[in-house]
């Protein structure tokens, strides 16, 4: 893609009223490319953004005096093109649900934060805050055409064919925008999902897992993209209610769980759809969220609704989370392989699950997914220095600590793939990646 803004250095404020906090931070993006400053409460760090802007503020949540959340709702409120990342030692739901609706952050970083996954962090957001204004130049470019191409045609009729192939690339133009926003933010939306996983043990986290399954059953069952872009960000952040939860309970079965626990338990559907109320993109993938532990005969919860009362994406997803969880030790005390748990749920078709899909399913789970990729043609496996701009990843590519690194559907460019060799450099490890090769590329590598 041809840059259509000047790019410059990025620009960091740094917040926290523990100066030692700032001495870490400093330290650890002395030789990054950022332009840093620091301020130690809300109120200089606001004297600071309105004195020159900024393009991502980092901001503790707990500090006297103003704290974090307001302190980026009222960044937000000035200039809602900053990225806004919020620092929290002790989750608090309230507290994530001020920062989600009232100061739009984009990501949550934990305290005691990892130092490589903080720094791949504020490398996407910026990468992330890059693509919108590269979107938004694009926006006013075709905004100035149509004003011309608007004037053409008072004064030249004879040029009507050659207005309507212009026109026709513009609209191309911005359907290209409108996807690559859409894309973006699904992608965003599974980096939040993983902030649930960064609580418990490898052999818990789910959220990877269930992405990568309801995408598969979703392609199975030829849904368009639309639909299996709402239906993936649902499976994505179904769990994000549970942040607020104890360490402890995230671990254990759900069906131990008794009193208070289950309470909670019960309750987790529900405040996982609220969090995202005010976000227009996740309307219809809330419904899916708050009813994904119904049960088809109605006994589910929390609004006992049954059949295809249910939302047909919260039926699919609910195969899919009881498949991975079952199989994670996170509904019974023991841990199912594949083919106990697919005995288990079929056993249960038509109660809990929907009739209609448990077949489809179990396909999906025992011939397509064990295959998924190996057995397409046009896909074939690359490491970094093999890659070619203009490749389309046919795969998800995760880090090996379980953070999202680039989403199925990236087309890699030169950028891209530096920054991917870098990166594997530093964590010391590499990485095989599943690539759609486009004609002209085939035609390089082949020659």
């Amino acid at each position: 893609m041809t840059t259509l803004i000047q790019k410059h250095r990025p620009r960091l404020l740094l917040v926290d009223d523990d100066r030692e906090v700032l001495n870490r931070l400093c330290h650890l993006l002395r030789n990054q490319p950022y332009d840093l400053a620091t301020a130690t409460d809300g109120t200089h760090a606001l004297a600071l953004f309105n004195e020159m802007p900024f393009d991502l503020v980092l901001a503790d949540a707990h500090m006297q005096g103003m704290d974090g959340p307001t302190l980026l709702t009222q960044i937000h409120n000035q200039n809602p093109d900053t990225i806004r990342i919020l620092l929290t030692a002790h989750p608090e739901l309230n507290m994530l649900v001020t920062a989600l609706n009232e100061g739009h952050i984009y990501h949550f970083v934990h305290k005691p934060w990892d130092d490589n996954e903080l720094l791949l962090t504020l490398r996407q957001a910026i990468a992330h805050q890059d693509i919108e204004r590269e979107r938004q130049a694009l926006l006013e470019t075709v905004q100035v055409r149509n004003q011309e191409l608007n004037e053409l045609n008072t004064h030249l009729e004879q040029r009507v064919a050659a207005r309507t192939a212009e026109l026709q690339q513009t609209a191309d133009m911005l359907d290209l925008a409108y996807e690559e926003l859409r894309h973006s933010y699904v992608t965003s939306t599974e980096v939040f999902s993983l902030l649930i996983n960064q609580r418990v043990p490898v052999e818990k986290q789910t959220n990877k897992e269930v992405i990568g399954l309801t995408r598969a059953f979703c392609q199975h069952l030829k849904l368009d993209e639309g639909q299996t872009q709402d239906i993936v960000m649902a499976a994505a952040l179904y769990n994000i209610g549970k942040l607020s939860w104890p360490d402890a309970l995230l671990e254990m079965p759900s069906d131990t769980l008794y009193k208070k626990s289950r309470d909670m338990f019960r309750a987790y559907p529900g405040r996982s759809e609220s969090l995202f109320m005010a976000l227009e993109p996740l309307q219809d993938a809330r419904a899916m969220i708050r009813h994904h532990q119904e049960r088809w005969d109605g006994k589910g919860f929390p609004d006992n609704i049954k059949e295809t009362e249910i939302p047909f994406g919260s039926r699919l997803i609910k195969l899919v989370i009881d498949f991975i969880e079952l199989q994670k030790g996170l509904v019974l005390e023991r841990q199912f392989n594949q083919d106990e748990a697919l005995l288990l749920m079929r056993k249960f078709s038509g109660k809990i699950y929907d009739p209609d899909l448990i077949e489809p399913f179990v396909t999906v789970c025992t011939q397509i997914v064990p295959s998924l990729c190996v057995n397409d043609p046009d896909v074939k496996v690359f490491n970094t220095h093999q890659l070619k701009p203009g490749m389309k990843l046919a795969r998800s590519l995760n880090a090996d600590s379980g953070l999202l690194l680039l989403n199925e559907g990236k087309v890699l460019t030169a950028l891209i793939i530096e920054r991917l060799i870098a990166f594997e450099a530093a964590e010391k490890t590499q990485y095989s990646l599943f690539v759609r090769e486009p004609a002209f590329v085939s035609e390089i590598v082949n020659s």
